[in-house]
């Protein structure tokens, strides 16, 4: 997707971590692995992506002569341990899944990967959780001996962060979650399928965009993740000077991975995207053309015969007492 910063659009804003695209999967020794299906193809996808709401509309058809029963999966954003990042309680995402309007049972699949393999059976045949929820991961840890603790922090899957003498260890491979569902798409129909949930908060409190941190490796690497331009920035420069305090804003995150959609036969016949930044005073950049706004908070993207190469970050800026 090429870069388009909507700051000289109107006012901006950020998101925070959010979700994916669906995609045909199977269940393979050490996890879940996205498989791309030949026959069924993504006639549309509509998403709409807000602090407040994610929602998705897809319309699928199966272009064969056979009804094909298989494993979708909706992948979630990965969790990384960090001092900064909570752990995310995926019951209050709320998330729904609508098969032409009637619920789906759905299934959450987690794995600990580390250095690009799965460790899952090295985590749980200790008793650790894959998700570290704090009083779980710390009554797991009391648990273990010594020569287990030990071989772990060799391995370089736990840290501490703590002083030595009082430890406070932190998991250093990254939780996966994926949402499965088994489906049957009928031979030679279309089938609508939603989404729907609340998406998880993440962004960081005001400085890292600040004029005394752009040369710096992190500023370079957040101005690609989001392409942020130099209107956006002018934008800032321009809010950031009413502030009482230079460091008096918040940065949020919304990430939405798109690749997956690229597992289905042939491109996305009609992809539409909108944002909503909620509040007209914010401030927000993501990588896309074509961009329109279509109301005071609201921008929209439209692409025929799309196939997404790049998964979507959304950053969103909110500033405070001016």
């Amino acid at each position: 997707m090429k870069h388009l910063s909507l700051a000289a659009v109107a006012g901006m804003i950020a998101l925070a971590p959010a979700e994916a695209n669906d995609s045909a999967a199977a269940l393979a020794i050490g996890g879940i692995t996205l498989t791309k299906s030949e026959a069924i193809r993504m006639d549309s996808e509509d998403l709409f992506i807000s602090q407040a709401a994610v929602r998705v509309k897809y319309r699928f058809t199966n272009a064969s002569a056979q009804d094909i029963d298989t494993l979708v999966a909706f992948p979630l954003p990965d969790h990384i341990a960090s001092p900064v990042t909570s752990i995310p309680d995926y019951a209050e995402l709320k998330f729904q899944t609508l098969i032409d309007g009637q619920p789906a049972k759905l299934d959450f699949v987690q794995r600990a990967i580390f250095k690009g393999r799965d460790v899952t059976d090295r985590v749980t045949r200790l008793g650790l959780p894959v998700m570290p929820l704090f009083e779980v991961f710390e009554a797991a840890l009391k648990k273990l001996p010594k020569a287990e603790l030990d071989a772990l922090v060799k391995e370089g899957l736990l840290q501490n962060i703590g002083a030595p003498d009082n430890p406070d260890w932190e998991n250093r491979w990254t939780t996966r979650t994926i949402v499965t569902r088994r489906q049957v798409f009928p031979a030679g129909k279309t089938v609508s399928v939603e989404h729907s949930y609340v998406p998880m908060p993440g962004g960081s409190v005001g400085g890292a965009l600040n004029r005394e941190y752009r040369s710096t490796p992190e500023f370079a690497e957040k101005r690609k993740t989001y392409c942020i331009d130099n209107d956006f920035l002018r934008a800032f420069d321009a809010r950031q000077a009413k502030l009482k305090e230079p460091h008096m804003y918040g940065e949020h995150w919304l990430a939405y991975v798109l690749k997956t959609g690229a597992n289905w036969a042939g491109p996305i016949g009609d992809f539409r995207l909108v944002i909503d930044k909620g509040v007209t005073d914010n401030l927000v950049s993501f990588c896309g053309s074509g961009v329109k706004k279509i109301g005071p908070t609201q921008f929209e993207v439209r692409y025929r015969n799309f196939v997404p190469r790049e998964d979507l970050n959304v950053m969103i800026v909110k500033f405070s007492n001016e």
